[in-house]
């Protein structure tokens, strides 16, 4: 069943996971496809170990999709977490088979039977203020840019696949102390944390925490005033961000890097709408930024004539183009071969 409290919203956003063992993926994959339909809209990932993804859709398409992913063998406990969006926050439905739900490179790890302590959103506060805990965040660099908690360790990653090497050189100092010492972690939505306290436990730290449903839980269930939580969360999606309540932050997203960029960034001469920013400006020279520059333009064009320029709706007004293009096609050679007949008829003698 779908959360009212997003109601209000006409597009209902869903992120969820689990790890469960899949037999079939390509028939899993199959079904996933035909529940989704052309109303949903997002990604979502199949492996041996299970389902991870986020989809988009009106409020009744969404529920039939969850309904129909928890009536698979495995999935009743699906972790789930709804927010809401004015605008399809995704421009396609994708269905992918992978190695990894989450990929980090290390596929003999339990996140099942292995994983660690799930901590709840209301007991996290207590767990980060004890001067014994390490704080851990296993997001990327340019996530954690944007928002974190206070004293929170962030292994500068790029990817989640390097976390492993990061904690080899530099995180297992961190967390093996003279004294005892609780290690906390968080991400997004909690599946990271899945596979990174796995990996903690079989590198032999006992005692390793997360927090059970990831920072949007926590953004959702923790009211501002009593938060420990700093700044925006990034979501990988056309939202970009969102903050307490899970309503809509501030960043947009840079089209050329896809990196998120702040209210004070968008201030930089070197920000300019789908072509560049200051992350991205030296990376990239005036050919690639010309071309993004054009490819702005065609949205932008898109937009005023009131018509899709990428994603399935871009495909169906493709279509319906190219049609329309062959009708005025056959009507101007139906046309030319009708004044073509006319004039070869002879002329009317007196």
């Amino acid at each position: 069943m779908t959360d009212t409290t997003f109601l209000e919203y006409p597009v209902l956003v869903a992120a969820l996971y689990r790890f469960a063992p899949v037999a079939d993926t390509s028939a899993l994959s199959e079904r996933l496809i035909a529940l989704c339909g052309e109303e949903v809209r997002g990604t979502l990932l199949v492996a041996h170990e299970g389902i991870n993804g986020t989809i988009a859709g009106p409020h009744d398409a969404i529920k039939r999709v969850v309904d129909g992913i928890y009536a698979e063998p495995g999935f009743d406990r699906l972790e789930l977490k709804y927010s809401g969006a004015n605008e399809m926050p995704f421009y396609r439905m994708k269905v992918r088979i992978k190695k990894e739900i989450v990929t980090m490179g290390l596929p003999n790890l339990d996140p099942v039977n292995g994983v660690g302590t799930y901590v709840k959103p209301q007991d996290w506060n207590a767990l980060i203020a004890d001067p014994d805990t390490v704080i851990i965040d296993t997001r990327n660099d340019y996530e954690f840019e944007i928002g974190t908690f206070k004293n929170a360790i962030q292994p500068n990653t790029k990817t989640f696949r390097e976390f492993a090497e990061w904690f080899e050189k530099e995180g297992r100092a961190l967390v093996t102390r003279d004294k005892p010492t609780k290690v906390a972690m968080f991400c997004t939505g909690g599946i990271r944390c899945e596979k990174s306290t796995a990996y903690l436990k079989s590198e032999g730290i006992a005692e390793v925490h997360h927090l059970e449903g990831g920072i949007l839980k926590y953004l959702e269930e923790i009211p501002e005033p009593a938060s420990l939580w700093d700044g925006e969360c990034f979501v990988f999606d056309e939202r970009v961000s969102v903050g307490h309540g899970l309503k809509l932050g501030e960043h947009t997203l840079c089209r050329a890097c896809r990196m998120p960029v702040s209210a004070e960034g968008m201030k930089s001469a070197r920000f300019v709408e789908g072509v560049s920013c200051d992350r991205c400006w030296d990376e990239r020279g005036e050919e690639r930024r010309a071309a993004y520059a054009e490819r702005q333009r065609q949205i932008e064009l898109a937009k005023e004539r009131g018509i899709a320029h990428i994603g399935t709706d871009a495909k169906i007004a493709a279509e319906q183009a190219r049609i329309r293009a062959a009708e005025e096609r056959e009507h101007a050679r139906a046309a030319a071969a009708a004044k073509q007949e006319t004039s070869a008829k002879p002329e009317p003698t007196a």
